[in-house]
């Protein structure tokens, strides 16, 4: 289950991240800002879930928050790599970690 969840979540942070602007729907100014922190979180815990390693999770996070940005500004898909917006996936991997060790410490 815990492999199904970060794969959704992968799937999920694809179709976000890439869809046409042209299927962007219309939302108050920094609605997106709270899109990608919430998603990069949900990609931090699920993959903290299915086992990943904390650090290399957070460099491959990083990674893919850089590799989006540059992708969405370089293709056709109408959309703009914005600096803001690799920031609030890089705060939400961070948080997504930080509230895996906030729930697992609990747990113990």
């Amino acid at each position: 289950m815990p492999r199904v969840a970060f794969g959704v979540a992968v799937l999920v942070s694809l179709v976000v991240l890439f869809l046409p602007a042209s299927g962007v729907p219309t939302a108050p100014p920094g609605t997106d800002k709270v899109v990608h922190l919430v998603v990069f979180a949900a990609l931090a815990l699920s993959g903290r879930w299915a086992g990943l390693a904390r650090l290399p999770l957070l460099l491959g996070l990083v990674a893919y928050a850089v590799g989006s940005e540059v992708l969405q500004g370089a293709t056709a898909l109408g959309r703009s790599a914005s600096v803001a917006d690799g920031l609030a996936d890089v705060a939400g991997a961070v948080l997504g970690l930080l509230l895996w060790s906030a729930f697992t410490r609990r747990a113990r």
